[in-house]
């Protein structure tokens, strides 16, 4: 936000450079993100003097240039040649001297010494439009005969500098966005370094009587809770035209463009005091009833932008008899604002709850200066006077005339809160002993009343502005920017937090994982965790239950913690489809949110968050190559990966065939001590199309804390290289085509001898040459011994058991 520093010492006087006044600032918490020199006049008319043209003569070799003498208040009078037609001897006029800047619009342009057809030019007669005064541009501008000759344009046409101070408020700060609230922390830090300064006053508004009295415009408050306050007042007469220039300075100097004299009134106001007023035609409010209501789902409201909308239930609105006219504290209506047409305006000052307006201005995407204030929370206490103060300003400068007393529907009055501060907790937070006394000057300071309670304790009432302080430790932070973080003394101890044992094996074990993905390919992404509310109603493997709705969303779309990887990770693959990025190999460590149940009082127990690896695989596994031609990328490439980060936390698994598809169309899980630790499978094409994904893409989630917790019992054994040669046998097994690879393994791992090192299935076959109902699966089995070379004999028992159990678990038979 920008402030200027011309404007802040209205409020409060000091003698500081703009420069020294930026570190007071930002050394109290405002920090100053850059200073920028306004003037009136862009550049300032710096280089251009009062001059008198001395002579006149015709150029010889032009006819419509001339050559003058015009005396600058130099030692010499400089000769200029102007083509001007209306240039004479005895005019004063702006002369712009060699070296000067001009701008036509945001363009320089240098005035140089020259030769204009023979005749030497040493500078220039301006006209209005090359000195920013006005658009006349056909003639030079002629000067009062009053005027000083040698005397600086800048003196004679009053331009005025400013400098303005980029703030970067954090969103916390709301008793600081406008001009008092800068000068009251500003006021406090001058204090607290012992500089010289006055404290902060409001600008004087004197008598508040009615010029003449007319039926007052009726308020009814009917949402109490979204309005507590609603003020506003009466004015007729009203001048709508162009503001006084002081007036557009202001403005201007802030970046605010100037409309007219109500708008820049209320501009100005809420610039000074932080207070948002808005302000509505009259004629137009019908039966001269104001109502603070929200209105039914859906209803058309159309803003003074011309965009319409469709409203909320929840959303506020300032309406008449007959219909809505303004969005509270967000952005006025097409049909009640202010026009060059208006005469009678009726100006209002409110207090709207602070989350109520931030909700409506995220759901409609309305982004307002006002809503920017109300969402952070106001000054209730402020509204009146900024009322007052705005009416006080459009009889100055629109001869508007006051026609009632300030109307004030205030249903509950807000009470300040009160807050006891111990200076034990303030010498534990600060790092030091920092006497009562100051700390009770710091805060009468800024604005909050305190008293003694005890010894070492103080009880502070809480400003109505400092929405931000609740508890002591907000009290403390107050006090400490202001006695100045710089004054905190350095300690000489280095202290450094451990995780937990858990916590950095999880870490750990996340790192293996993903050095091995990223060595093989993967590339790792980061999602948001919050994502669209509407995904439930669209997808019916996400259960509406167990969402984690958000207070306060960022936007109507971002309402909701995920509860899969795979929506965001769909979200990362279109975007990269769309800019070509058609070969994906992606990966995602994150958590996922769910509400277990939301009568539960302890938050902590109502919520629950899972820690998950994604993985996702599409297109082709490289780019097309002359040596090698490219392959798709396919389930059983995923596949190969997740066996190997599951691996990875020495986790044995089984898998079965998922009987669940959603989201997929064929899956496998996998299961370890009977839980699910991972599920991999095609996403189903009819939510690919929902994200206008025209490719295959496979996904894998895997449950990370289940890895986690089996590597954690994992206990690594080093044995020696085996040097007996390994022995490998093939069995062809015949089954029931009902009987699955995994079934087989089980038996094996089951039954099987220590001595088998590796089972491969390496061939399936399903023919004529086979009964009905039949399949037959060729295993190879590796064998070894770790300290001899296995006999023949010993081989065969092992097999022929292992064949006995094949046998009764699956009904297999050797074929001959």
């Amino acid at each position: 936000m920008k402030i200027s520093f011309n404007w802040l010492k209205q409020y409060i006087s000091f003698d500081l450079t703009p420069d020294e006044t930026s570190l007071f600032l930002t050394n109290c918490g405002l920090e100053v993100e850059s200073i920028e020199k306004f003037e009136t006049i862009k550049g300032g008319l710096q280089g251009v003097v009062i001059g008198e043209v001395l002579t006149c003569e015709k150029h010889p070799d032009s006819d419509h240039l001339q050559i003058t003498t015009v005396n600058i208040g130099a030692d010499s009078p400089l000769n200029i040649v102007c083509g001007a037609s209306n240039i004479g001897a005895g005019l004063k006029v702006a002369v712009a001297t060699i070296g000067t800047i001009l701008y036509d619009g945001e363009e320089p342009f240098v005035i140089k010494k020259s030769k204009i057809r023979g005749a030497a030019s040493e500078g220039m007669i301006c006209s209005e439009k090359e000195l920013q005064l006005g658009t006349q541009h056909e003639g030079i501008m002629e000067l009062k005969k009053d005027a000083i000759v040698g005397q600086a344009a800048t003196e004679y046409f009053k331009i005025k500098e400013d400098y303005i101070f980029e703030i970067g408020f954090t969103p916390n700060r709301s008793d600081a966005i406008s001009h008092i609230g800068v000068a009251r922390d500003l006021y406090a830090a001058l204090k607290q370094n012992n500089i010289p300064c006055s404290q902060p006053i409001l600008p004087f508004i004197g008598d508040f009587i009615p010029s003449k009295r007319k039926p007052p415009i009726k308020v009814t408050i009917e949402n109490k809770t979204a309005c507590p306050r609603y003020t506003g007042i009466c004015l007729e007469d009203v001048a709508v035209n162009e503001s006084p220039e002081w007036l557009k300075n202001r403005l201007l100097s802030i970046g605010v463009r100037p409309i007219n004299t109500v708008v820049d009134v209320t501009q100005f106001v809420m610039f000074e005091t932080g207070q948002p007023l808005h302000a509505f035609d009259s004629d137009k409010i019908e039966g001269r009833n104001i109502i603070i209501k929200t209105l039914p789902k859906d209803t058309i409201f159309k803003t003074l932008d011309d965009k319409v909308i469709k409203l909320h239930e929840d959303d506020l609105m300032i309406c008449s008899e007959e219909k809505g006219m303004c969005i509270a504290g967000v952005f006025g209506g097409k049909d009640s604002g202010i026009t060059t047409n208006t005469k009678n305006v009726f100006l209002e000052s409110a207090y709207f709850n602070p989350i109520s307006i931030r909700k409506t201005s995220k759901r409609n995407g309305l982004k307002t200066d006002a809503a920017f204030r109300y969402e952070r929370g106001c000054d209730v206490n402020m509204t009146i006077y900024a009322l007052q103060r705005a009416a006080k300003l459009l009889v100055e400068v629109a001869n508007a005339v006051i026609t009632s007393e300030v109307i004030d529907e205030y249903p509950t009055t807000i009470e300040p809160r009160t807050i006891p501060l111990s200076m034990d907790e303030v010498t534990k937070f600060a790092g030091k002993i920092i006497d009562k006394q100051t700390v009770s000057s710091i805060l009468l300071n800024l604005g909050f009343e305190n008293s003694s309670m005890s010894e070492n304790k103080l009880s502070v009432t809480i400003p109505l502005n400092k929405h931000d302080v609740t508890r002591p430790v907000d009290l403390i932070e107050e006090i400490l920017r202001i006695y100045g973080y710089n004054n905190i003394d350095i300690p000489t101890e280095i202290r450094y937090y451990y995780h937990s044992k858990s916590e950095y094996m999880l870490k750990n074990l996340q790192k293996k994982i993903s050095i091995y993905l990223a060595n093989n390919g993967f590339f790792e992404m980061m999602n948001n965790s919050i994502t669209k509310g509407e995904y439930a109603s669209t997808f019916d493997f996400l259960n509406k239950n167990e969402q984690v709705l958000l207070v306060n969303p960022l936007s109507s779309e971002l309402n909701v913690m995920r509860q899969t990887l795979l929506l965001s990770g769909l979200e990362t693959i279109a975007r990269n489809l769309n800019n070509k990025n058609n070969n994906l190999k992606l990966f995602e460590f994150g958590k996922t949110y769910h509400l277990i149940q939301n009568d539960i009082t302890d938050l902590l127990l109502r919520y629950s968050e899972k820690e998950k690896l994604s993985l996702f695989v599409a297109g082709k596994n490289h780019d097309d190559q002359w040596l090698e031609p490219s392959k798709d990328l396919d389930f059983f490439f995923l596949k190969n990966y997740v066996e190997n980060v599951i691996k990875c936390s020495s986790t044995n698994y089984t898998i079965i065939i998922s009987e669940n598809e959603t989201p997929f169309v064929n899956s496998l899980e996998y299961f370890s001590n009977e839980e699910l630790v991972a599920k991999i499978g095609l996403v189903n094409p009819k939510i690919l199309k929902q994200f206008d994904i025209r490719r295959t893409v496979y996904y894998a989630e895997i449950d990370m804390i289940h890895l986690f917790e089996e590597s954690s019992k994992y206990k690594v054994r080093f044995t020696p290289i085996a040097t007996i040669p390994v022995v490998k046998r093939d069995l062809a097994l015949v089954v029931d085509k009902n009987v699955t690879y995994q079934q087989l393994e089980k038996v094996a791992i089951q039954y099987g001898s220590r001595h088998i090192k590796k089972m491969t299935l390496f061939d399936v076959y399903e023919g004529e040459k086979l009964p009905d109902g039949k399949k037959q699966y060729a295993l190879n089995f590796v064998l070894q011994h770790p300290t001899k070379t296995m006999t023949d004999e010993e081989i065969n028992k092992i097999l022929n058991k292992l064949l006995s159990a094949f046998e009764r678990e699956c009904r297999a038979t050797l074929r001959g």
